[in-house]
């Protein structure tokens, strides 16, 4: 399935004016962790945060909404908050974790879930992982090498970057541009050329803006606690859902893509069984 197992999936954003000013789309991971820890469900979110190096994101255990807020939007470089769950249970004492990531991380971090060999009593903190969709992810010397070179830009100046309608955005103080995606083929992490998944199938929410109208996320509530949680905040008023529309632009568009990225990574993978070179497992 392309998809992977779902409950539902719709159209949805934050309906806090604030989330919505920072958001890189519909701002749902904001809205949902924030949601968590007013209620308690979790005590603490890692997430990727800013730093003081431009596009250089640092994970960073976010206790507060104001935490939260302040490390809104997505940075199309890798940031490892894998690395911060030994710290949030056992120097921050964080019992309940909510976590975001690629597919990619999600994969790994319901690996420790499955096998908690070197991760005993700490694994089982995470009650929230969300996922967001990923295309392909970037190092951040190949950003600086095509926003500098090929938008003649610089990541200094760079205040939003974005994916969509076939091009890499970037926005900056004089205004936004965009640089054809085939163009940034090349520049991704190795390890996204085998990667078979778009949508974080293994989350217990995922959500990407693929799919939706501007300013809003496409989101899939997978487990029975993700799904519980999305629709507490529903309900609560602080997120609102429309259907997904079936069409080329809605779904028809996300599934296309995400066959897509199974298919390359299924050739990838076939060709370095061909050379002989390992693979990583896959749950």
């Amino acid at each position: 399935m392309a998809f992977g197992t779902y409950k539902e999936v719709v159209c949805a954003r934050s309906t806090d004016k604030d989330i919505q000013k920072v958001s890189q789309d519909g701002g749902i991971v904001t809205a949902l962790f924030a949601y968590a820890l007013e209620e308690n469900i979790i005590e603490g979110a890692i997430v990727a945060g800013d730093t003081e190096d431009p596009w250089k994101p640092e994970p960073t255990i976010a206790l507060s909404r104001e935490d939260l807020l302040a490390a809104a939007g997505t940075k199309y470089t890798f940031s490892p908050n894998a690395i911060k769950i030994k710290e949030a249970v056992r120097q921050n004492g964080l019992e309940k974790i909510g976590t975001v990531g690629t597919p990619c991380q999600i994969m790994g971090l319901r690996k420790m879930q499955s096998y908690p060999f070197s991760t005993r009593f700490v694994a089982d903190k995470i009650k929230l992982m969300i996922g967001i969709f990923c295309t392909e992810n970037f190092p951040r010397d190949s950003l600086r090498t095509f926003i500098d070179g090929k938008l003649h830009s610089s990541l200094a100046a760079t205040t939003k970057m974005d994916i969509g309608k076939g091009k890499f955005w970037i926005d900056t103080v004089d205004g936004k541009q965009g640089l054809k995606i085939k163009e940034t083929h090349g520049y991704e992490q190795a390890g996204c050329n085998i990667c078979r998944d778009l949508v974080a199938k293994y989350a217990d929410v995922s959500t990407g803006s693929i799919g939706s109208a501007d300013g809003w996320s496409t989101v899939f509530p997978r487990t029975e606690g993700g799904n519980e949680v999305f629709q507490a905040a529903v309900e609560a008023g602080l997120i609102e859902t429309k259907p997904m529309d079936e069409g080329k632009f809605g779904l028809e568009l996300l599934e296309k893509l995400a066959n897509n990225k199974a298919d390359k990574g299924n050739a990838e993978r076939e060709r370095r069984l061909g050379l002989g070179l390992p693979l990583p497992q896959e749950l």
